[in-house]
């Protein structure tokens, strides 16, 4: 006979009367509703024999009492289970864990049972240029206020996504004052460990920093310069592709999806080549793909690379000429995190086809290749203080260099001032898993002409 759902819970509620006995400890916890349901059937039968018994082992009017009893008990914990069905949907305490290369608070609703999942992120700063005797351009800034949003329909299906509030308005008409964006909003479909599919505005998955961007992740108030011009972090695209674990060891992620824009190349690198989702044209098409090992043998320890090409062209004429304007970028990465240590590395090259035509399309020398690397390591010292203590404090230190016009087109010339150096040192201080305050200075050097240096003190956090 078929049990309905009203009748499972309510001879759950018997079952979990007869564990009241039972110390709080030996209790555990179901952690879905689907085990809940599992725990109330496998416990079914007993229940039955148990009514059973109590009727014909005690007198009726005995019996009655018993029942009117357990009805006032079974009310009062009928109660308690929904405040287990609500606690099951949202945790009291959220475990905050990245999936699939996701930032961790942008990995929640991959843990949640069903239903809507709710998280984001934000970062604040003050910026005082050092050495900049041209003009004032000290700055206070909240720089960018997220709210991730997910959905899982089922254990297969779940769309995640995330919107994004930069500059604290979007009232004055320019993006370097304020915009809102999506910086990714897809369905995953999970099939099997090995492939899966994705498909939407996607996070390109190149770099440390593109797909793991919230401002606990990364050192410094600002992102590394390599990874914002030379990898134009944060990089979406409208796409399709698969993603999973060739071993447990093994994750791969590749996707097909619209062509670069040549369009908006300069002599800074491909950035303002990005269709974002933003109607973006999608006569060329480009195709990344993303490989990360971590050895068991070496916990922490995380060895990958990426690279993406692709005609940047997309049916348009530059200088008179129709141009493919074939574009290439790779890069190689290493990170270990070893008890309070941090290291990464990455280096990245890039080559864009056709960058004379180009160069002059758009009346800027657009370099036929550029490159950068930067290196960075920070070590949490509080626990050489406190031992058992869960807050953070890490004094860190990174190199860059990077050249965007690192080979100039036949016909121009080099810019020396796109070659650049930079020392950066400071602190990361978190006083909670979840928020962090940063302060930091960054030293510039550049082949050709001043830069001026800046002092950075800001926080982030996410929930």
């Amino acid at each position: 006979m078929k049990i309905s759902d009203k009748q499972l819970l309510k001879s759950g509620v018997l079952t979990a009367l007869v564990a009241l006995s039972a110390p709080a400890s030996a209790l555990e916890k179901p952690q879905t509703m689907e085990d809940m349901w599992k725990i109330i059937q496998a416990q079914q039968k007993q229940i039955d024999e148990m009514k059973s018994g109590m009727q014909t082992a005690v007198p009726a009017k005995t019996a009655g009492t018993d029942v009117k009893n357990l009805e006032r008990k079974t009310d009062v914990l009928s109660q308690e289970v929904e405040k287990l069905r609500t606690n099951l949907s949202i945790p009291e305490e959220a475990k905050y864990k990245s999936a699939y290369g996701l930032g961790p608070a942008a990995s929640k609703v991959y843990s949640a049972g069903k239903g809507l999942s709710i998280g984001g992120y934000g970062e604040g700063n003050y910026s005082a240029k050092v050495g900049d005797k041209g003009s004032s351009n000290d700055s206070a800034d909240m720089e960018r206020m997220v709210l991730y949003a997910g959905y899982k329909f089922t254990d297969r299906i779940l769309f995640n996504s995330e919107l994004e509030f930069e500059h604290a308005t979007t009232g004055e008409g320019s993006e370097s004052k304020g915009e809102v964006s999506v910086e990714f909003a897809s369905l995953d479909f999970f099939i099997d460990p090995k492939a899966n599919a994705r498909a939407g505005l996607v996070l390109m998955p190149m770099g440390l920093v593109n797909r793991i961007h919230e401002p606990l992740f990364y050192f410094g108030n600002h992102r590394p310069e390599v990874e914002q011009r030379i990898i134009p972090s944060t990089w979406r695209e409208m796409g399709v592709g698969l993603f999973g674990a060739i071993t447990p060891e093994l994750t791969y992620t590749a996707y097909v999806v619209n062509g670069l824009d040549a369009t908006g190349f300069t002599s800074d690198g491909i950035r303002e080549g990005r269709g974002g989702g933003s109607n973006a044209r999608a006569e060329n098409f480009g195709y990344v793909a993303r490989m990360d090992y971590d050895p068991a043998a070496l916990p922490g320890v995380t060895v990958g690379g990426s690279a993406y090409v692709g005609n940047s062209g997309q049916n348009q004429t530059f200088a008179g000429q129709k141009a493919n304007v074939f574009t290439q970028l790779y890069e190689a990465h290493v990170q270990w995190k070893y008890r309070g240590l941090e290291f990464r590395t990455l280096g990245s090259w890039g080559h864009i086809g056709d960058a004379a035509l180009v160069s002059a399309n758009n009346n800027t020398v657009v370099g036929s290749q550029n490159y950068g690397f930067y290196t960075e390591l920070g070590y949490d010292v509080l626990p050489l203080l406190w031992q058992d203590t869960t807050q953070y404090l890490a004094p860190f230190f990174r190199y860059e260099k990077l050249n965007t016009v690192a080979k100039a087109p036949d016909g121009f010339a080099n810019d020396p001032t796109k070659d650049w150096q930079i020392y950066q040192v400071g602190l990361q201080y978190k006083p909670i898993p979840n928020v962090v305050i940063k302060a930091d200075y960054r030293n510039y050097v550049a082949k050709q002409g001043p830069l001026p240096d800046d002092f950075n003190l800001g926080f982030g956090f996410i929930f």
